[in-house]
């Protein structure tokens, strides 16, 4: 069953995946987390460090606050109308907010308060980095008690962190100019709702210096509408006592007329009958006396309103009034190092969890037995977790040296799965094979003969691995593999492993006897588990790698099973699907993939491995 499964392993995995697909647990979640916890905590620790430079780099700045009410008033000629409903719209409010944020309010300000001979004032809000890093520097030193050491202050004036530079001289212009520009950058004007109340900020180093100003800012407005208006009223009066010269002479002018008309014509209103135009050659008396009463009506309006003005221009009154007045404020505005810190906190997660996820996303590593499933449509057969002792190749005798850890139980249940597979016939003849050859293959075999013969099976190893040969080396004692001798028929060169109960054949018997060809490993294997006392129960052969060659992967056609040795989080996924499609081209029964060094063990497979191994070790004593 399973042969004909992985013959159709393409197809397979569509299928397998979409019927089975699991969906993201806890277990996933937190194993994600536990993997990723340094770079996560990398990300925190960077933006907490961010933080903890902004807040010691930056100078405290507060903001004060004034009020100031816009009233809109009736003109003269419609207060004595009765009830009129007079409202300023939106566009009227943004105005004058527009009037407050303008240069000639703040060249009002600039010039009263003297701010641009202020030095406080004219420092930047934000220092440049240079200048944070020489206040690094100091806190550093002043910690450090190191303010006379000579080479470390040669030293901070070669990276350039010594004493600042004075600053070059600026011209008039540019120290108002520069002035103008720190203040429009530090006042804010917005309205209070929706009502006709603006809020007027202004933010400094300096508390009490943000409070004057906010409040010269208030004046300055108040006054500017004060002299606009007197203006516009002087400038009024002057067209108005232009304008009534020109009416009174036009007024005197026709009243002579109509005086002289008078006088002429012995205030006769008719025409002469004698001229030939008919008795229409000059206005009539009531025409010029029309044109007197007009001139005169026209002149006493004008003089009303050039009273009016002129009374206007003695006491001008402003549309807008102070309501609050700015004080000093109590605590700084900026920075607030507990929300930055907060803000940092959080944003060091969201940046470590994203990074973690790009990892994640862009990893290609075989991490979790669900990959092994959806990847390579086979199954996993365990997990094992990194032996205590961190060796190159794993430690060859973790189950007996640590028959409890979870290395150890992990095993136990991994043989447990591979006895169980679906297989023509039970799993007697095992090769474990692996990508490279940096793998734990070769201590998978021990270990995995190891617990066989603790169970009471008489157990051979096969060192078929001629390239890198790790069991001969490490359980013969036979570091120079070249040198030994292979005597005699095939099974005579078996030899027991020292300090264990399991034989070895050795890797150069298994070149020179060519074993590798798969009838001559056939012919050993009916030789070695033959009807007879001296028969095995078990023989587990440590296959060649993928790294050393394919070719000699044919002879795990003739095992009932190989299981692929894959490392957690370096194992590439293309090269272990290249691996699974030469055993699959050899005609090898594939039983699944045992997982090592996985620092993530899921949660179903823990269990199991604890509840196996338990009863394994119970079982074994």
């Amino acid at each position: 069953m399973n042969r004909l499964f992985a013959s159709e392993w393409p197809l397979a995995t569509s299928q397998q995946t979409s019927a089975g697909q699991e969906f993201i647990g806890l277990s996933d979640i937190t194993g994600f987390l536990r993997h990723y916890v340094s770079t996560i905590a990398a990300c925190l620790v960077a933006a907490l460090l961010v933080a903890w430079f902004y807040n010691s780099t930056t100078d405290s700045v507060f903001t004060a606050t004034t009020q100031i009410l816009i009233e809109p008033r009736l003109p003269q000629h419609l207060q004595d109308g009765g009830e009129v409903n007079l409202s300023l719209d939106t566009a009227q409010i943004e105005s004058q907010i527009a009037v407050m944020q303008s240069e000639k309010i703040a060249s009002m300000v600039i010039d009263q308060l003297k701010l641009v001979d202020d030095a406080n004032f004219n420092r930047p809000p934000a220092p440049v980095l240079v200048e944070r890093l020489r206040k690094i520097k100091n806190l550093m030193v002043e910690a450090l008690q190191l303010q006379k050491s000579a080479w470390l202050n040669a030293l901070w004036e070669h990276i350039g962190l010594g004493a600042p530079e004075s600053a070059a001289k600026l011209t008039d212009y540019q120290r108002s100019r520069l002035s103008m520009l720190i203040f429009l950058g530090s006042l804010d004007v917005r309205r209070v709702g929706v009502s006709y109340a603006i809020e007027i900020s202004f933010t400094s180093a300096d508390r009490e210096g943000a409070a004057r100003i906010a409040n010269a800012t208030a004046d300055a407005f108040v006054h500017e509408q004060i002299e606009t208006k007197a203006e516009a009223a002087r400038e009024g009066g002057a067209w108005l006592e232009k304008r009534l010269q020109q009416l009174r002479t036009q007024m005197n002018e026709a009243m002579a007329r109509a005086q002289a008309f008078r006088s002429r014509h012995d205030y006769s209103v008719g025409g002469d009958p004698s001229s030939g135009d008919g008795g229409n050659s000059e206005p009539t008396l009531e025409e010029l006396e029309v044109t007197a009463d007009t001139y005169q009506k026209m002149y006493e309006s004008f003089l009303q309103a050039y009273t009016n003005s002129v009374s206007q221009q003695s006491y001008p009154v402003a549309d807008a009034r102070v309501i609050t007045a700015a004080t000093p404020p109590l605590f700084p505005s900026a920075p607030k190092p507990k929300l930055v810190v907060a803000f940092a906190g959080v944003a060091g997660l969201i940046l470590g969890i994203g990074l973690s996820f790009a990892r994640h996303s862009f990893d290609w590593t075989i991490r979790s037995p669900r990959h092994i499933r959806d990847n390579l449509g086979i199954e996993c057969v365990g997990e094992l977790p990194p032996t205590s002792k961190h060796r190159e190749f794993g430690n060859v005798d973790e189950v007996v040296r640590h028959p409890w850890s979870r290395y150890s139980q992990s095993l136990r249940k991994a043989r447990t799965e591979i006895s169980l597979a679906e297989t023509n016939h039970p799993v007697k003849f095992l090769g474990l094979t692996a990508v490279s050859n940096n793998s734990q293959k070769s201590s998978v075999v021990s270990n995995l003969a190891t617990l066989y013969t603790m169970s009471g099976l008489k157990t051979l190893v096969i060192d078929a691995d001629v390239r890198r040969p790790t069991i001969t080396t490490r359980l013969l004692g036979c570091p120079d593999v070249e040198g030994m001798e292979c005597q005699g028929p095939v099974r005579h060169n078996i030899i027991r492993a020292l300090g264990r109960r399991f034989d070895v054949l050795s890797s150069s018997v298994v070149d020179a006897k060519r074993l590798l060809v798969p009838r001559n490993m056939q012919a050993f294997l009916s030789e070695v588990s033959a009807d007879d006392p001296a028969a095995y129960d078990i023989v587990i052969v440590d296959l060649p790698t993928l790294e050393s060659g394919a070719d000699d992967l044919i002879v795990g056609s003739v095992l009932d099973g190989v299981v692929v040795v894959a490392e957690w989080g370096k194992t590439h996924v293309d090269a272990l699907m290249e691996l699974v499609r030469t055993l699959q081209a050899s005609k090898a029964q594939i039983l699944g993939v045992l997982l090592t060094k996985a620092r993530v063990m899921t949660s179903k497979h823990h269990r199991v491995a604890a509840k196996h191994g338990a009863f394994g070790v119970r079982q074994s004593v």
